[in-house]
């Protein structure tokens, strides 16, 4: 089989959206990754639709009900055989709470996305992401009187 014909399995991020801004949680595991701050999600199961899983992990993962948008462009190869997707996602209901894996949870506004120390594998999406938050409003100028 070669190189570009192997199937990789998947594990998804969420690029969770809530007001203009994204939630960024920090690990507490393994102790590799742990204190660096990561898009949540998990694999994608076995005849699981991609959406279906992400939405399934930030059940899990944070407590809260949550609809997959679309892809971000880009992936990364978090190893042999298994490929990191980041999927933008609106948060429908629940307030979210570090159930597993994570002890921190921040909402991220576009300036602060750099803020944190991003795991590598994550570091792909963040231009993505950016664009997806709301941007500073510009002041407007006084309205003038004629």
């Amino acid at each position: 089989m070669s190189e570009s014909s192997r199937i990789k399995r998947v594990v998804v991020g969420a690029a969770l959206l809530r007001d203009g801004l994204v939630l960024a949680a920090r690990r507490s595991a393994p102790a590799a990754l742990a204190g660096r701050w990561e898009f949540p999600g998990g694999k994608v199961e076995p005849g699981e639709t991609v959406p279906a899983a992400l939405e399934r992990e930030l059940r899990e993962e944070l407590g809260v009900e949550a609809r997959a948008r679309d892809r971000l462009p880009g992936a990364w190869e978090v190893r042999d055989g298994l490929e990191l997707h980041i999927w933008s996602a609106d948060l429908l209901a629940g307030e979210p709470h570090p159930l597993q894996d994570h002890d921190e949870l921040r909402w991220l506004a576009r300036a602060d996305l750099y803020s944190v120390d991003w795991l590598t594998q994550d570091r792909f999406a963040l231009p993505h992401v950016a664009a997806l938050l709301t941007p500073p409003v510009p002041l407007a100028p006084p309205a003038s009187t004629p």
